[in-house]
C-alpha cells in the first residue's frame, strides 16, 4: 500500500473520475530460477488526469522499467496497469502512439530522416492520410515545439541538443495523444537550454491539456514543472506528493536527494517562482 503524503495533489485537479493511469499490486521480475530477481513488488501508483508527476528513484529502481510497461512494452510479472481504462499491454497490439506520447532519454531520432520525417513517422506509418496533410501536421508541430520551417529539412546530425529534444516532442505528439511520457527531459543539456525546455513542457502541457508522466534526476526540472513527485524505493512507491511535501518525508534516500546542496539549491527559488507557476 502506498504511504502517501497526498496521493492526489491539490495542484492538479482531476478532469475525469477515473485515473488515466492505474498501476495496481504491480511485480516486475527479471530472470528466472535463482537468478530472478523483483524490480518492483505490490507497487500502486494513480495518475489523474492533467496531472504532471514526476518519478524519482536511486539507480535500479526500476523507473523507466515503469514507463515501459506503461507503453505496453513491458507486462507486468504480476499485478496490472491500466492506461485510459485499458490494460496497457493492448497498446502493443494496437499501436500506442494514439494514446501515449513518448520522448526518450536522448531524442532517439532516425538518423537516416530529415526532421520533418522523423515527426511525420507515426502519422505517416498509420497510412491513412495523404503525404500532404502528413507533412502539414508535422509543420504545425515543428512550429509548435519553437522550431523555424527552415529546421524541417535538417538532419539529426546536425543538430544541437535542444533542437533535437524539441524534434522528439514534436514527434511525440504527432498524434495528439492525451497522455505523455518523458525519461530525463533535460538531460544533457546546458542550463539554458533546459530552463527553456521545462517551459516549452510547461506551454505544451497547458496548452494540450497533457498528462504527464516524468522521470528525472534534475531537481531544477522536477521543481519547475511537478505537481507531484512519487519516489520509488523499498520496490514500490514509498510516498507521494507534492514536491515540498516529499522532500519532508523521512527516509534515506529522500533525505539524500532533496537535502543535499542541489536539493536546497533546486528549493530555494520555488516560492512564487517556477514551480508554482507550473501548478
Amino acid at each position: 500500500m502506498t504511504n502517501s503524503v497526498n496521493q492526489q495533489s491539490t495542484a492538479a485537479a482531476p478532469a475525469a473520475d477515473e485515473p488515466i493511469v492505474r498501476i495496481a499490486g504491480l511485480w516486475s521480475v527479471f530472470g528466472q530460477g535463482e537468478n530472478a530477481f523483483a524490480v518492483h513488488q505490490d507497487l500502486d501508483l494513480d495518475v489523474q488526469r492533467g496531472e504532471m508527476l514526476s518519478i524519482v528513484g536511486g539507480s535500479g529502481t526500476g523507473k523507466t522499467v515503469l514507463l515501459r510497461q506503461m507503453l505496453g512494452l513491458l507486462a507486468p510479472s504480476k499485478g496490472r496497469v491500466e492506461v485510459l481504462g485499458r490494460p496497457a499491454s493492448e497498446m502493443g497490439r494496437e499501436g500506442a502512439a494514439s494514446r501515449v506520447g513518448m520522448l526518450f532519454q536522448h531524442g532517439a531520432l532516425y538518423s537516416a530522416f530529415s526532421v520533418l520525417d522523423n515527426i511525420a513517422f507515426a502519422l505517416r506509418e498509420q497510412g491513412t492520410l495523404p503525404d500532404d496533410v502528413v507533412r502539414d501536421a508535422a509543420m504545425v508541430k515543428l512550429q509548435m515545439v519553437g522550431l523555424k520551417p527552415e529546421h524541417a529539412l535538417r538532419m539529426p546530425a546536425n543538430l544541437s541538443g535542444g533542437m533535437i529534444k524539441r524534434v522528439a516532442l514534436a514527434r511525440a505528439l504527432i498524434m495528439d495523444p492525451p497522455l505523455l511520457l518523458l525519461d530525463e527531459p533535460t538531460a544533457g543539456l546546458d542550463p539554458t537550454s533546459s530552463d527553456e525546455f521545462c517551459a516549452l513542457l510547461h506551454e505544451m502541457r497547458a496548452e494540450l491539456g497533457l498528462t504527464v508522466i516524468m522521470v528525472t534526476h534534475d531537481l531544477d526540472t522536477l521543481f519547475a514543472l511537478s505537481s507531484r513527485v512519487a519516489v520509488i524505493a523499498e520496490k514500490k512507491v514509498l510516498v507521494s506528493g507534492t514536491p515540498h511535501e516529499v522532500a519532508g518525508f523521512s527516509h534515506p534516500f529522500i533525505e539524500h536527494f532533496f537535502q543535499g546542496e542541489r536539493g536546497r539549491r533546486a528549493m530555494t527559488p520555488v516560492q512564487g517562482g517556477k514551480a508554482a507557476e507550473a501548478n
